[in-house]
């Protein structure tokens, strides 16, 4: 059975992006520039953007999703009872922010 990983960030136009505990704030850089590397650091760690929720004007909620991890394929439920002790939301089964995320858009200054 294939399983899915889903992260959820939420986009301020204005400069800012929040993705689970982590914040990422525009350089001096154009706004777009600043949303296309920090969606191009995702893609090229396996997401892929399915969806997206306006927040009124300036702000959207932009979903990814990718496959889980190649353990989810071999060991079932074990794999799943794993992800569940790291953070997921019943929601669900969103990561945690404990899931390696901090370090896929490295070129995004953070503070």
């Amino acid at each position: 059975m294939q399983t899915w990983e889903y992260r959820v960030a939420f986009v301020d136009y204005r400069g800012r992006i929040s993705s689970e505990g982590q914040e990422t704030l525009i350089a001096n850089e154009r706004r777009t520039a600043f949303v296309r590397r920090y969606m191009d650091a995702l893609g090229h760690n396996g997401w892929e953007l399915v969806g997206i929720q306006p927040h009124g004007p300036d702000s959207a909620y932009y979903v990814f999703k990718r496959h889980g991890a190649a353990a989810d394929a071999t060991s079932g439920a074990s794999a799943a009872a794993g992800s569940a002790s790291t953070g997921s939301t019943s929601g669900g089964g969103m990561p945690g922010a404990e899931s390696g995320f901090a370090g896929q858009a490295s070129e995004v200054e953070r503070v």
